[in-house]
């Protein structure tokens, strides 16, 4: 164990030219549940890292005030999860990793629970928030279509054990929106090139 992290078999992890040791600082992760607190408000919810990084005040209104905004949430200040739509919690797990402007995010298949129509709408919020903080986000997914929608550059992994098949760099036009892009021939392009990797992969045959 490395810090409470589990050691690489082999190889080594490196943030910056550093390898890891701990939990690095600055690095936020979104589940695949929303993983929002019952007990507390949307805005309590969205001010909880704040207020473990020691930010108060005025200070920490501002910012989760801001969140609010960028995702849409205005009016649903003081509402509790429980009354929120499975989306408006993803919503709110999101800006709560945002909100203390990490340098990478992590995401593990955020969206795979959620029906098509709110996953295109946080499709399109992550796409206009990334926009605005240009993080780099590490995204996880199932989904083909998502990950060429949000994506600079998708990496396709093999069956256990894992390993690199393909990386496509995603020539795709930013910013995108998210019905749009799905009608573009470049869209049909990458989808297939990366489909017929998919297809190998599920065949069990090599390339």
């Amino acid at each position: 164990m490395l810090g409470g992290l589990i050691a690489p078999s082999a190889g080594t992890i490196e943030l910056d030219g550093r390898p890891i040791v701990g939990v690095p600082p600055r690095v936020g992760y979104v589940f695949q549940k929303d993983t929002v607190f019952p007990w507390r408000t949307v805005r309590r919810n969205i001010a909880l890292g704040l207020e473990y990084a020691g930010l108060r005040g005025e200070a920490q209104e501002r910012r989760v005030g801001e969140a609010i905004r960028l995702a849409g949430l205005e009016g649903f200040e003081d509402a509790f999860p429980a009354t929120l739509s499975g989306g408006m919690r993803q919503r709110v797990a999101l800006m709560r990793t945002l909100v203390v402007d990490p340098d990478i995010l992590l995401m593990d298949e955020p969206f795979g629970a959620l029906d098509t129509h709110t996953k295109l709408n946080l499709h399109a919020e992550l796409l206009t928030l990334w926009e605005a903080k240009h993080q780099t986000v590490v995204f996880v997914t199932h989904d083909l279509s998502e990950a060429i929608t949000l994506a600079d550059r998708v990496i396709v992994m093999t069956r256990r054990p894992g390993r690199i098949k393909m990386i496509s760099n995603v020539k795709l036009p930013r910013p995108r929106d998210v019905i749009a892009v799905r009608e573009s021939d470049e869209y049909a392009l990458e989808y297939g090139q990366i489909w017929h990797v998919l297809g190998e992969e599920f065949a069990g045959r090599e390339p």
